[in-house]
């Protein structure tokens, strides 16, 4: 697995021309979500970041997260099918597909504007300070994720 730099325009497109192929009906290779709920739960990645939404883990969590979590997310190995999925990621209500299209364009229209001067050294609730570069693999290799589990 090849991990873009999710700053740069031609990921952004490369992104978008995946994201094409995927429709309300795709079908999942592999887990629970539906196209609509992928979606947004790719969204919450993009909500944390911007402080849309919250996540306030306790000492000890965000130790944990710190230690064994982590490296998980922000390494390079490629996430194994069906990983656990951390409780502010959760979607199981139904998500109207369009919406969340949308919304995921506008972020990752919104990460690549605001590049790695934006996202070197922030914040992350889950895991403290990140490199951009750390930011960037998040994101990319989420989405590649999620896509590739829905085979486009």
């Amino acid at each position: 697995m090849t991990l873009l730099n999710t700053f740069d325009p031609k990921t952004t497109e490369e992104t978008f021309k995946r994201l094409e192929k995927l429709t309300y009906m795709s079908k999942p290779q592999w887990g629970k979500m539906n196209a609509a709920q992928m979606l947004a739960h790719l969204n919450v990645a993009y909500d944390l970041a911007y402080g849309r939404k919250t996540s306030n883990p306790n000492f000890f969590t965000k130790l944990m997260l710190k230690l064994f979590v982590k490296g998980i997310v922000v390494g390079e190995k490629p996430y194994s099918k069906n990983s656990p999925t951390g409780p502010d990621f959760l979607i199981s209500d139904e998500r109207d597909f369009e919406k969340e299209k949308a919304k995921f364009i506008d972020n990752v229209k919104q990460t690549e504007a605001h590049g790695t001067t934006y996202f070197e050294g922030k914040e992350s609730a889950s895991f403290g300070k990140l490199t951009a570069k750390q930011w960037s693999i998040q994101f990319y290799k989420h989405l590649d994720h999620h896509f590739t589990q829905f085979g486009v």
